[in-house]
């Protein structure tokens, strides 16, 4: 990457992650908050704060991408931060939990996800924007992982309020980094490989494979809030105060990560993607499990967790892989899209669930509901394909006509190893799907020099 594309790839994943750290770090400690206001002793109510956010950013964000494309990222971007950060504020200084759902819902009215897409495919290359968006992607998951650590330490000093405060300020802390760190884009342009289309949306939700993998973030993010509904209840009255849970978090954390990894290589280097896959969807249903069977002590919910955040973070690793590789390259923008507007329903889902569980039900049956889940989404996911080895490349291309474009589209899919191309004059972009194996990207390069 130039020294311009990693500026500006290294300030927007910090953005991306400073707003998903507003999200995630009251998750540890929010609904033992939560019990002490007003309105709080409903579990329902609850979890409706907890996952109200979800709503919102779920409608919004696709949306707030195409504002974008007509006004402006960095516009877009500032408006989603003030609004991200005056939500924050009202869920700080709220007295009932009612002012509490207020500011979660105008929490996710802030939703900059598909404008920080959208701006970091203008700022760089074709060739360098898949690395690009997995830097945001590894930033999100470190984000996720230093939140529930971190979380317990600020509420002993500074409660749940403060940390609703502390997000705000980073939020306006935020905007400085966008006026001052981030480039501004020389030109702004639709980009079919990092934004929703609408004239995409039918074939999307058509295609049965990732309607499957949909389903599955969905359910996971769901399991996810329906943990933190219940999880904290149980620490706390195992004798562990809520100030001392991140010594839980952290050893489960850093564990998880461990363990992970030599999963994430069989799937890779072994092509055992779809069988790793389904053994992780087992292994978090057996966490569902422990957690309503096994003793409801330190040891056994520690177990139960390391359990689930393993294969927690496999599942967040490969999900968005498999879209890319499933997805038509046509449609790739709107399918990740899609999958993330699902994600963020799965959080509202989850958490309002959970609450209406622990409400009529009682609290094990938060577990169950994961459980049961979880059997679902691998039933559903029995019937997908093994995914091809397959990498998507990008490349730049100078301008041409339409007959131009649809002449080398033809010669680039007579290239060995080359399983889908598309060319966008438009663009000046094309785009590929080739095998891992046995892919000569000479032959590419060459064609295109000629081009």
């Amino acid at each position: 990457m130039s020294p311009l594309e990693r500026r500006a790839s290294i300030g927007l994943a910090s953005i991306y992650g400073l707003r998903m750290l507003g999200l995630f770090i009251i998750l540890p400690v929010f609904v033992l908050y939560a019990e002490h206001l007003p309105g709080g002793e409903s579990h329902l109510l609850m979890g409706i704060a907890l996952g109200a956010y979800g709503l919102t950013q779920a409608i919004l964000q696709i949306p707030a991408g195409w504002l974008s494309d007509r006004y402006g990222r960095k516009p877009v971007i500032y408006i989603s931060l003030l609004l991200f950060a005056l939500g924050s504020f009202i869920a700080a200084s709220a007295d009932d939990i009612y002012w509490v759902i207020a500011g979660r819902v105008v929490q996710g009215a802030g939703a900059l996800n598909a404008a920080v897409m959208a701006l970091a495919a203008d700022l760089t290359r074709e060739e360098v924007r898949i690395r690009v968006m997995a830097i945001i992607g590894m930033t999100i998951g470190a984000t996720f992982s230093l939140s529930l650590i971190l979380s317990p330490l600020l509420n002993g000093m500074i409660g749940v309020p403060g940390i609703f405060a502390m997000t705000g300020v980073l939020a306006l802390l935020a905007l400085l980094l966008v006026r001052f760190v981030i480039p501004d884009p020389v030109m702004t342009r639709f980009h079919s490989d990092a934004e929703a289309n609408g004239k995409r949306f039918g074939e999307v939700l058509r295609n049965k494979d990732l309607l499957r993998l949909n389903f599955g973030i969905f359910s996971v993010h769901a399991i996810l809030m329906s943990v933190f509904m219940q999880v904290p209840f149980l620490l706390q009255a195992d004798g562990l105060e809520v100030s001392q849970h991140w010594q839980i978090y952290l050893p489960v954390m850093l564990a998880a990560f461990v363990l992970m990894l030599p999963l994430i290589v069989i799937a890779e280097k072994k092509g055992r993607t779809k069988q790793i896959f389904m053994l992780s969807i087992m292994l978090a249903a057996i966490a569902q499990a422990m957690l309503v069977f096994a003793p409801h002590n330190i040891w056994g919910v520690t177990a139960a967790l390391l359990v689930f955040f393993t294969a927690f973070n496999v599942l967040e690793a490969k999900l968005p892989a498999l879209i890319s590789i499933v997805a038509p390259l046509a449609s790739r923008g709107t399918a990740m899209g899609v999958y993330s507007s699902v994600q963020f329903l799965g959080a509202f889902f989850g958490a309002t669930s959970g609450g209406a569980l622990m409400q009529y039900v009682g609290g094990n049956a938060v577990f169950v509901f994961g459980f049961v889940l979880l059997l679902l989404w691998l039933a559903v996911a029995a019937g997908m394909q093994s995914p091809a080895a397959v990498h998507t490349r990008l490349y730049h291309l100078p301008e041409m006509d339409d007959a131009a474009a649809v002449e080398l589209r033809q010669r680039l899919a007579q290239i060995p190893g080359v399983r889908e191309v598309i060319v966008v004059a438009t663009e000046n972009m094309a785009c590929l799907k080739v095998d891992r194996y046995g892919f000569n990207e000479m032959e590419v390069e060459q064609l295109l020099q000629g081009a």
